[in-house]
């Protein structure tokens, strides 16, 4: 039976590589979060984690949309995901 998800290894690598991407960007658009205790980058980290589901959902639906643009997605995603996180860290100081 062939189905048009892709397959759970595909993902995993695929939710790796966004993981670092959004990680990156959240360093480089958010250099504060060098001085952020364990504490608040686990709370940053909870924040990006709690947007994968709906982030993941839409960078391949984007990507099945329209596949010649799939990088501008993946960045997109990236982005939003780092967002979450810079969100999550300014509030906490707050």
């Amino acid at each position: 039976m062939h189905t048009n998800r892709p397959n759970t290894q595909s993902l995993d690598t695929l939710g790796h590589k966004l993981g670092e991407a959004a990680l990156t960007l959240l360093v480089r658009l958010y250099p504060e979060v060098r001085q952020a205790t364990p504490a608040q980058m686990d709370a940053a980290c909870a924040a990006m984690r709690a947007q994968v589901g709906p982030v993941l959902d839409e960078l391949l639906t984007d990507a099945r949309e329209a596949p010649t643009v799939a990088h501008v997605a993946f960045q997109s995603a990236a982005l939003s995901l780092a967002h979450a996180g810079i969100q999550a860290l300014k509030a906490i100081r707050d």
